[in-house]
């Protein structure tokens, strides 16, 4: 039943009797109980009083107690969550204004209540008609954020960049009102000025938290940021964990398959150049950094129009995936290298766009052929068994790797002509996870297919070989090879019950003396 709606002159009585118990409490030192308190006797008539309850929320914010201000901040959450009616809601955000002491409480808050804050305003902006108070028609909104941004300091403009970026998740349409309030340049002013690392490295953090939205390359690659990339990645006084998360978000970047109709070519080259000068530095060379880059081209590799772009492009930055894929240079580039060839052979993509154009699938060719050449394993197909018999991980890898390759017909002749490859991939026993135990049959499948579009299908001397496939793929991922023992009844003489239930009698009545 709805509670019946206050009086104004109740309103007030219950306002001064509120402020009167927090004095009382403020002067006994109870700053404990005064939250309990508030929720008590006022939180329970806020959904049925809205506008009024906004009078309360009002005085929160504007409190000195940090208790209070984090009270207030979770009863707009609250509110917000109970409210129905948007147009109820925008009215009396503007008529108490609430948004900027909310704003306020983000920038100037501790950390929790910056937290709460900024909660409370990313559900504003989920209500239909609340991003218009955050970006009005006219235009003021953003004029308000760079204006606080401007007159802030590096915490809370760091606090700014990340309401921006939960913001951008909202919606596509919070994202364009994002992106034509040119609220995406604080990100580039803090990055720019490289000389605080902890605050370059926090504005790094937030921007990658904001390019794993699904449509942030849409407006992202219309900006600076992608250069503003490159120039980090360049800069040799720069941290390298600054380097290395520049390098991440650049990759992050180019990885939808419509990032290159949009981006600049010459500033995609600029950043293929920085990352191969990064891999191609001889001297000791930062783990993270390294990995960091190939993983990069890893995702840049994930699409089919990146793919060729790493293939063809002068800088041959795939060749330091391949290469760096079977050197045994460090574990972690090794598995960072090895899943980066995996996206860039087209395990991730579509079957239809696996190949690639020609041009492309020659360089692929000659990178594996040539890599191997030079090693002490000569062939493609001694390169691949060498990684499946390393340790688990690896192999998941590897896994990866041949499910990609092998729908090339070179890649297919080689592993064929390697029988050891297939008792591997085929041995229901040899992994013990779950994930490699997908990986494993995934990559049965990938061979299983190629084989069937392949004249080796009718091949006499690989009839062996594909039973073994088939057997594996009809199989699937969790079984293994033992076969399931059913139950079977047994059937026990009377006496010989009679005899067992007495003997099994006697030992519990000797272990019951016992005790």
């Amino acid at each position: 039943m709805e509670a019946p709606a206050m009086e104004p002159g109740e309103m007030e009585a219950m306002l001064r009797a509120a402020a009167e118990f927090a004095v009382r409490l403020m002067y006994l030192g109870w700053m404990k109980l005064l939250p309990h308190a508030w929720t008590k006797y006022f939180l329970r008539d806020m959904e049925h009083h809205f506008c009024q309850a906004m009078a309360f929320i009002q005085a929160g914010l504007l409190a000195n107690s940090k208790n209070i201000r984090q009270l207030a901040c979770k009863a707009v959450i609250h509110l917000l969550d109970k409210a129905g009616d948007s147009a109820v809601v925008v009215d009396t955000f503007v008529q108490h204004n609430l948004y900027p002491l909310l704003m306020n409480c983000l920038t100037k808050g501790d950390e929790e209540i910056s937290a709460i804050s900024l909660d409370g305003i990313k559900r504003l902006a989920q209500i239909p008609k609340g991003i218009e108070i955050i970006f009005p028609p006219n235009g003021q909104g953003s004029v308000q954020l760079h204006k606080v941004a401007a007159q802030s300091s590096a915490m809370a403009r760091i606090r700014i960049l990340s309401l921006i970026a939960k913001l951008f998740a909202v919606s596509t349409y919070t994202a364009t009102a994002i992106y034509d309030s040119n609220l995406l340049s604080l990100f580039e002013d803090e990055i720019k000025d490289r000389r605080d690392m902890l605050k370059t490295l926090s504005a790094l953090e937030v921007l990658y938290e904001l390019v794993e939205h699904p449509h942030s390359n849409i407006f992202l690659l219309k900006t600076n940021l992608l250069q503003l990339m490159v120039d980090v990645i360049n800069d040799s006084s720069a941290d390298s964990i600054v380097r290395s998360r520049a390098t991440l978000i650049s990759g992050r970047l180019l990885s939808s398959a419509d990032a290159f109709t949009t981006i600049d070519r010459n500033c995609v080259a600029n950043l293929l150049l920085a990352i191969d000068k990064l891999l191609k530095m001889e001297e000791s060379q930062n783990t993270d950094e390294t990995e960091s880059a190939l993983e990069a081209l890893g995702l840049i590799g994930t699409t089919s129009a990146g793919a060729c772009l790493l293939l063809t492009n002068s800088s041959n930055a795939a060749r330091h995936v391949v290469e760096a894929s079977f050197g045994r240079q460090g574990r972690g580039k090794q598995l960072a290298a090895l899943h980066a060839f995996g996206s860039i052979s087209g395990v991730d993509r579509q079957e239809d766009q696996i190949k690639l154009d020609n041009q492309a699938e020659e360089r692929l060719k000659r990178f594996v052929y040539t890599t191997a050449r030079n090693s002490p394993k000569l062939t493609p197909s001694a390169l691949l068994l060498s990684v499946l018999q390393q340790d688990p991980d690896t192999r998941i890898t590897g896994y990866r790797v041949i499910s990609g390759l092998v729908a090339r017909e070179w890649c297919l002749m080689e592993i064929c002509s390697k029988l050891d490859i297939i008792n591997l991939v085929t041995d229901p026993k040899m992994e013990m996870t779950k994930l490699g135990m997908e990986a494993r049959h995934d990559c049965c499948l990938a061979i299983s297919k190629a084989l069937s579009s392949s004249h080796l299908l009718h091949e006499p001397s690989l009839s062996e070989l594909i039973g073994k496939l088939n057997e594996a793929v009809k199989r699937g991922p969790y079984l293994s090879e033992r076969k399931r023992v059913e139950p079977q009844p047994v059937v026990v003489p009377a006496e010989s019950l009679k005899r067992g239930i007495l003997e099994w009698a006697a030992r519990i009545r000797t272990r019951d003396l016992w005790l």
